[in-house]
């Protein structure tokens, strides 16, 4: 038995969903199925609304639903601290640590030849603008703990080697090759209150 080809056209967008294999896919297509109609349109109209309703910051680069984002007009954080990060879900537990009380730079990834993506395509010339425009004071480089995110810490390092800023990096309480969106927020508090100077 064949299920519909409407339910089949579910299972298939499902499934291609970061996690979600074949059998996932269908689980949560029947489940989707057996729930009232309000729920599904709900979820339909707020998969929707997302390529036009979240945008990026201007100042920050981080996902917003204004610009500039909550994080860049907070008038209680310190402007002359700067937290680099590779995307977006990095910012989440830097937050949720309660360490940090600072300013965001999102890269939007990190370099990586063998995928392609250069420092050109980061929003590393951004960065650098920010920091010309002066009052910032220190710099964290926490990009993940990857041999990519080591990359664009050093490259970003020998940037910055000639500007007035003081450039840190996040501790090392974080384990090699993990990624900061799957650390708890203890491990990432530490990693930030423990942060060294940046070799340059």
């Amino acid at each position: 038995m064949s299920y519909p080809k409407p339910l089949r056209r579910l299972i298939t967008l499902l499934s291609r969903l970061p996690g979600i294999g074949e059998k996932t896919a269908t689980r949560l297509a029947l489940f989707l199925l057996r729930m009232p109609a309000s729920f599904t349109r709900d979820m339909g109209e707020a998969i929707a609304s997302l390529s036009t309703a979240v945008i990026r910051c201007s100042r920050c680069f981080n996902i917003a639903d204004e610009d500039p984002c909550t994080l860049c007009t907070d008038t209680n954080r310190r402007n002359d601290l700067i937290c680099v990060v590779e995307g977006p879900t990095d910012v989440i537990p830097i937050e949720k640590s309660g360490a940090y009380q600072g300013r965001y730079h999102v890269l939007g990834g990190a370099i990586s030849p063998i995928d392609g993506v250069m420092p050109e395509h980061l929003h590393i010339q951004e960065l650098l603008d920010r920091i010309a425009k002066g009052g910032i004071a220190e710099v964290i480089l926490a990009t993940n703990l990857t041999s990519e995110g080591e990359a664009t810490a050093s490259y970003l390092g020998a940037a910055l080697k000639d500007l007035p800023v003081s450039v840190s990096r996040i501790a090392y309480g974080m384990p090699v090759g993990s990624d900061l969106e799957y650390t708890d927020e203890v491990t990432v508090g530490r990693a930030i209150k423990g942060r060294r100077e940046f070799s340059r």
